[in-house]
């Protein structure tokens, strides 16, 4: 048996903050002595870990909304990103961090392209993994995943298909039918607990790997090959959440001098690096849970429903289908606003990433003004369904908010040129919602959010 490994994943990721109206980042006085928490986050976690080589040691995604920040704000970070990725580092991820199980078809397949050609501008290369948003998943989701040349992604073990014991040592094989199947790696929920919500195990990196790592990889697997440790988190772990983690980090995943003297007996390792090597033996097979994430127990209530996860979680339904009407009133009317000069507004739709990241104009995407227009609707009206907007038990705050915000400002666009009153119809389905906290209706946070950056309450 070859020695065991230790394969690190980390999630890093922001909301959208810009305002969608100016492109402004607004100040955030919570962050302070930063500007806003990319600004602060960057500086506790970002820059660290590029500059200590983390990223050259572990397996990450970095979501879109980041990345475009890092290139305006901090490029030489994203640069140093990109150098550590190796051609096995990295992975995509669903551009605005949306559920997918809980998106339509159409708005799946559009996050999912978007996720991947970001990765391959900011990254230089196609990605084979791909970070799902929460982990959640279905059979849909990860039959689009592979239409588009994915070849795996990483589950919470709870979101195995099995009666008994899951050994999460080991990759399996999901088959989604019609010829297709994707690999599956299910993290080790103690481990990454321990190193995401335990900061005593984080202290020492070398007690950490006697304790946490050195015993789940003493012994083989049933058929004799070397067992792998997956531990997952969020990357602002590492400097953020808990500071100087990067330390840990770097002191965890780097090789010690003399391998006579290691005294760990392991090694580290990235999932690219791991699919790399051709299997000894076929991949057992394994299903998967629909509709389930890491971190809701309850599926993915928490982003639609009344999950037991929130004390009062009454507003995440009637928010969702706010949202969701409006959705549809853009593309019935974006649709036919496109039909009429000619256009395909879903195939631009899906190219017109190359203008939201600067690869090409939106001109050249789209010559024709209100077809241009339309696709910066769409782009608002995406970024609307970020999961921020539903995880946290209280609507009255500022991801919620954001969210809203994108929701007027497609609204707006589509309303101006349609004729139509979908801000409105908006405005009266939020009034149904109130937060459990302030008491607000949605549709009072709906026009808080439009005065805190200078827009009319209602157009």
């Amino acid at each position: 048996m070859t020695r065991g490994r230790l394969a690190l994943h980390a999630h890093f990721y922001q909301p959208p903050r810009r305002d969608p109206f100016s492109g402004a980042m607004p100040r955030e006085p919570k962050a302070a002595p930063y500007h806003d928490w990319n600004e602060r986050i960057t500086a506790e976690c970002y820059r660290p870990n590029a500059e200590r080589g983390n990223f050259g040691r572990i397996g990450w995604n970095v979501g879109p909304t980041l990345t475009a920040w890092l290139a305006a704000e901090a490029p030489d970070v994203l640069g140093a990103i990109a150098a550590q990725d190796l051609g096995r580092n990295g992975i995509a991820q669903g551009y605005h961090h949306t559920i997918l199980p809980l998106a339509s078809a159409r708005d799946r397949r559009t996050e999912i392209r978007w996720g991947m050609r970001d990765f391959e501008y900011r990254f230089g290369r196609r990605s084979t993994g791909f970070w799902l948003p929460e982990t959640a998943v279905d059979l849909a989701t990860l039959r689009d995943l592979a239409a588009e040349g994915v070849r795996w992604t990483i589950l919470a073990p709870w979101q195995a298909g099995t009666d008994g014991d899951l050994e999460v040592r080991r990759p399996y094989r999901v088959v989604l039918g019609g010829g297709q199947a994707i690999e599956v790696f299910f993290f080790d929920a103690a481990a990454s607990a321990a190193i995401g919500f335990d900061a005593a195990a984080t202290a020492d990196a070398d007690r950490f790997a006697r304790e946490h790592v050195v015993p789940r990889l003493a012994t083989a697997l049933r058929d004799g090959s070397s067992p792998l440790l997956l531990a997952a988190t969020d990357g602002e772990t590492y400097g953020h959440h808990r500071t100087f983690r990067d330390l840990f980090l770097e002191r965890l995943t780097r090789s010690p001098e003399g391998s006579a003297a290691d005294p760990r007996r392991f090694d580290s390792a990235t999932l690219g690096e791991v699919l790399a090597a051709p299997p000894t033996t076929a991949l057992p097979v394994m299903t998967v849970l629909e509709r389930t994430s890491w971190s809701c127990h309850h599926g993915i209530a928490r982003w639609t429903a009344e999950c037991p996860d929130a004390p009062d979680g009454r507003w995440k339904g009637p928010l969702r289908a706010a949202l969701d009407r409006l959705a549809a009133g853009i593309d019935a009317v974006s649709e036919r606003l496109a039909h009429e000069r000619d256009a395909d507004l879903w195939s631009l739709r899906d190219h017109y990433v190359d203008a939201e990241t600067g690869i090409v104009s939106a001109g050249r995407l789209a010559p024709d003004p209100l077809v241009r227009e339309l696709l910066a609707a769409q782009a608002s009206r995406l970024a609307m369904f970020a999961s921020d907007a539903w995880f946290w038990g209280e609507p009255d705050r500022a991801e919620t908010e954001h969210a809203l915000l994108c929701a007027a400002h497609a609204a707006r666009i589509v309303d101006r040129h349609g004729g139509t009153h979908l801000e409105r119809l908006l405005v009266d389905d939020l009034a149904s919602l109130r937060s459990p906290a302030t008491g607000r209706d949605g549709a009072a946070i709906y026009r808080h959010a439009l005065e805190a950056v200078g827009q009319p309450a209602e157009a």
